[in-house]
């Protein structure tokens, strides 16, 4: 099934009429929202509304980690984030499958995606000629021999986002990126979706991507199509 969304909002306003860094709020199918937040507050803006869960002593990743659960009540509001469990895989859950949720880093930038009904991934990066030494690390060869010469380094940044959502969505660790997840063939630019393979699953799910000026994000969300 292929996800139509609809921007809700865009620039930096939320609905109150304040200006704020919530850059992206998108709906996806009614049942599921993506969030994308620009982060230039302190720690005192987030800890009235979200407490450490964990001792998170790196003063970015603690911003960061109280970042991502504040845009969780944006996106959400009734979002229990004092529910939240950290699976032995690190992944972050709801217990009862109440809502499902995922949160991505990078930089400054924030993205976090919350259904009702079934399970997500979301994953944002920023575009660095770093990734083309590390391809090799998360992508098969014949992943390799596909990639568009003329936009090389955006798709590979795609590639990273779009493996990182789908071993999100997986949640249970022990995943071999080259190996386990396989991305079909695809051009970059829209409609900004391509297909993935979740090998030890053998399930096919659809990654739709947004590119930004700086960074891309990638999402996936559902159940998968059995192969």
């Amino acid at each position: 099934m292929y996800f139509r969304y609809q921007q809700d909002i865009s620039q930096k306003y939320y609905n109150c009429g304040i200006v704020m860094p919530l850059i992206e709020n998108i709906r996806l199918e009614g049942h599921a929202r993506l969030g994308i937040w620009h982060i230039t507050e302190d720690e005192q803006f987030f800890l009235p509304h979200v407490s450490l869960s964990r001792e998170i002593t790196h003063p970015h990743k603690r911003l960061q980690h109280i970042a991502g659960r504040y845009l969780l009540t944006r996106l959400c509001p009734s979002f229990p984030l004092e529910q939240i469990a950290i699976l032995p895989s690190r992944k972050p859950v709801v217990p009862g499958h109440q809502y499902f949720f995922s949160i991505a880093h990078s930089r400054d930038y924030v993205a976090a995606l919350i259904s009702d009904r079934v399970p997500v991934g979301v994953d944002i990066e920023h575009k660095n000629p770093v990734v083309e030494r590390i391809a090799p690390k998360f992508l098969s060869p014949e992943e390799l021999s596909w990639l568009e010469k003329r936009r090389r380094l955006l798709q590979l940044t795609i590639c990273w986002a779009a493996k990182e959502a789908v071993y999100k969505w997986y949640g249970l660790g022990g995943i071999d990126f080259r190996r386990d997840i396989r991305l079909l063939p695809f051009h970059v630019g829209p409609p900004g979706e391509m297909m993935a393979r979740l090998v030890p699953l053998q399930v096919e799910l659809i990654v739709r991507y947004q590119i930004q000026r700086s960074y891309c994000v990638a999402w996936t969300l559902g159940s998968g199509k059995k192969l």
